[in-house]
């Protein structure tokens, strides 16, 4: 599958426009998209620090998007941005009127580009200009297929920086989700659980991230260990044969139900083959995919011979599990 990213941040501004945290946000999410948690090669991505120019960054942003094909291209951007006419992201050599590279410039690059998705994310202020309709043309529907957008702020705020950390509060989160916290049961982390991790994340108050896309199907920009093994999902459908199935557990399926442990037992005791199919239930269960009947945990429901079930959650991957989509 072939990846490739743009990734840039800009510090390096004249006199009293210059910042401090947009290099090292840039250089953090080019070493998470680099590879996947098991060192497994991800994104090719082009490192662009403190790029000077505006024409610089036109030609990085042409071949990103426009010169041969790709599954994925993604750009992402930290540094100034400017609410002129349709937005813009600033370069260190504007001047006057001509901030740098403007938001509608780039819509006309995705436009043209062959990439089969295309992902643009922008850290700068009133970066929410970026994606809005009729900044083209006004009888024409901006985002293109297999484009999606993800902004710090919406059209009118300023994106803001944490200073904890170093970062972007909205890269922050950004950094959080793609190492982890975004990612779905099987450990796919997409452009829509990045943006639902972030928005989560942030308070009512406070600036508001911007999501758009016009796509029929995300492709994971990152993966990390699953939270549950596939070859274990994949059973799921095994243990429940229909949506509405309960399976019955007792105490032959706790492990410490054995005469070997000072505990109080019960018949049947322990035995090897429920211990095991108990560990993956309790996997599930783990995740939200399935849940106990009329007990509060899973120990008590096997010890008391209860049994469990598919949460709303477990049904979604009950589904996939059923028509082997994974």
């Amino acid at each position: 599958m072939s990846r490739k990213a743009l990734v840039v941040g800009i510090d390096d501004y004249p006199g009293d426009y210059s910042l401090n945290g947009c290099v090292n946000d840039a250089k953090e999410i080019k070493n998470l998209l680099e590879t996947n948690e098991d060192g497994s090669p991800n994104f090719e991505v082009k490192f662009a620090p403190n790029i000077q120019t505006k024409d610089e960054l036109l030609e990085l942003l042409n071949a990103l998007f426009c010169e041969g094909d790709a599954d994925i291209s993604l750009f992402y951007f930290s540094g100034h941005g400017t609410d002129e006419v349709t937005g813009k992201i600033v370069t260190p050599d504007f001047k006057g009127r001509d901030m740098g590279v403007s938001m509608s410039d780039i819509l006309a690059l995705l436009k043209q580009s062959k990439s089969k998705n295309k992902v643009v994310i922008l850290d700068c202020c009133f970066s929410g200009k970026f994606g809005e309709l009729g900044v083209i043309s006004s009888n024409e529907t901006v985002l293109g297929e297999g484009v999606t957008i993800m902004t710090a702020s919406s059209r009118d705020q300023y994106a803001v920086e944490d200073g904890i950390t170093g970062h972007g509060v909205f890269t922050e989160l950004l950094i959080q989700g793609l190492l982890g916290g975004a990612a779905d049961v099987g450990g796919n982390i997409t452009p829509a659980s990045l943006y639902s991790f972030v928005d989560q994340s942030l308070g009512a108050w406070e600036q508001r991230p911007l999501f758009k896309t016009n796509i029929s199907r995300f492709l994971p920009i990152r993966k990390i260990k699953p939270k549950v093994p596939i070859e274990v999902l994949r059973k799921l459908s095994d243990y429940f044969q229909n949506p509405d199935s309960e399976y019955s557990l007792d105490p032959s399926f706790e492990f410490t139900n054995n005469p070997e442990y000072e505990i109080e037992i019960k018949e049947p005791y322990a035995k090897d083959e429920n211990i095991n199919k108990f560990k993956e239930l309790q996997l599930y269960e783990s995740v939200g995919l399935i849940e106990p009947v009329d007990e509060e945990h899973m120990y008590f429901a096997a010890m008391n011979s209860k049994s469990c079930r598919l949460t709303p959650l477990g049904l979604h991957y009950w589904k996939l599990s059923k028509h082997k989509r994974f």
